[in-house]
C-alpha cells in the first residue's frame, strides 16, 4: 500500500513540474499564407485615393498642406519608382503574407514570428524574446523595429524606428517619430490584423484601421516583385521634383466638389472621425461650384 502511495506522489510530482515549466495550451498560432479581402477601404487600398481626400484621417494643418502640396508625377523619380512601403502602411494594400516562427532548437523557445510581404518582397522580423529596442539615434528602416508578445490568443506587436513615408497614398505624409501597435487576432482561418498608428508630427491622435486576411488552403505561385528603374520622363529639368506651391494645386476642392462634401469635411481632423460631428456637418455650407477654398 505504502508503494502504491508513494508512485503516486512521484507522479503527481512529475506532472506539476512539467505544468510549471511549460504551458498546458500554447497560443494559437499564425503560421501560413495569408490573402487579403479588399471589402474595406477598398478604393483606398486598391486604386488609391483621391487627391484631396483626408477623411477620417486625425491629421493636423502640416499634413494637410504636405498633401494639399503634393504631386503624384514626384512618382515618376527613378528614386521613388521603388520606393516600398513602411510596416504601418504596407499591410493595408494588395499584397500576400507569409508567417513562420523561428525558434531555438535545443530550447524550442520561440525567438522571432518572421513576415514575408509580396508588394516589394518586404522581409519583416517580430522579436518575441523579450529583448528591448534600440536607442532612437539608431537607423531607421521601412519595416521598423518590433517586438511581440502574446495577450492570450492574440499576438500584440510594438514597432518603433520606422522611417517617414506616408500615412495615406495622396500625399498625407508619416514622419520617422512614427509608432505603431498591432493586434494579429485568429479566427479559424481568419486573421485579423488591427493597427495604432501614432506620429506625434503629423496625427494629433492616434489612427485605428483594420485589414482583414483569409488563410490560403493552397500555395500562391508568385512572390516576386520586380521592379527596374527607368526614367519615365526625358525632358524633366536636372534634380526637379514634382510638386505644388501652398495654395497654388490645380485639384484643391475637386475631391469636396466631386462628392458634394463640405470642404471642412473632407480636410479631415480628428474631430470629423467621431460620431458628434454629424451634428456639426449638417450645419456646413456645401463646396463651392469653383475654387479651391
Amino acid at each position: 500500500m505504502r508503494c502504491v502511495n508513494a508512485v503516486r506522489i512521484i507522479g503527481l510530482c512529475l506532472l506539476l513540474a512539467l505544468a510549471g515549466s511549460r504551458p498546458l495550451f500554447g497560443q494559437v498560432s499564425l503560421v501560413g499564407e495569408w490573402g487579403p479581402r479588399m471589402h474595406e477601404d477598398q478604393p483606398d487600398r486598391g486604386p488609391g485615393p483621391e487627391l484631396g481626400d483626408y477623411t477620417g484621417l486625425p491629421i493636423n494643418e502640416g499634413a494637410r498642406l504636405a498633401g494639399d502640396s503634393w504631386d503624384a508625377a514626384r512618382l515618376t523619380l527613378r528614386e521613388h519608382q521603388c520606393k516600398v512601403h513602411i510596416s504601418p502602411y504596407i499591410y493595408h494594400g494588395p499584397l500576400q503574407v507569409r508567417i513562420w516562427e523561428i525558434k531555438d532548437p535545443h530550447t524550442q523557445q520561440l525567438v522571432a514570428i518572421k513576415n514575408y510581404i509580396s508588394t516589394y518582397e518586404q522581409e519583416r522580423t517580430i522579436w518575441m524574446d523579450g529583448r528591448a529596442h534600440p536607442p532612437e539615434w539608431a537607423p531607421h528602416t521601412w519595416m521598423g523595429f518590433a517586438t511581440g508578445k502574446w495577450d492570450g490568443d492574440i499576438l500584440t506587436v510594438y514597432t518603433t524606428h520606422i522611417k517617414q513615408e506616408w500615412i495615406r497614398r495622396n500625399g498625407i505624409p508619416n514622419s520617422e517619430k512614427s509608432t505603431m501597435i498591432e493586434h494579429f487576432i485568429r479566427h479559424e482561418n481568419i486573421m485579423t490584423h488591427v493597427v495604432q498608428w501614432t506620429d506625434p508630427v503629423y496625427l494629433t491622435e492616434p489612427l485605428v484601421r483594420s485589414e482583414d486576411f483569409v488563410l490560403n488552403p493552397r500555395p500562391v505561385g508568385n512572390w516576386l516583385w520586380p521592379c527596374e528603374y527607368v526614367d519615365e520622363i526625358a525632358d524633366r529639368p536636372h534634380s526637379s521634383v514634382p510638386h505644388y506651391l501652398p495654395g497654388k494645386s490645380p485639384f484643391l476642392g475637386d475631391f469636396a466638389r466631386k462628392f458634394g462634401i463640405p470642404i471642412e469635411a473632407a480636410s479631415g481632423g480628428a474631430e470629423t472621425t467621431y460620431p458628434e460631428y454629424l451634428t456639426r456637418l449638417r450645419t456646413l455650407p456645401p463646396p463651392p461650384k469653383s475654387g479651391a477654398r
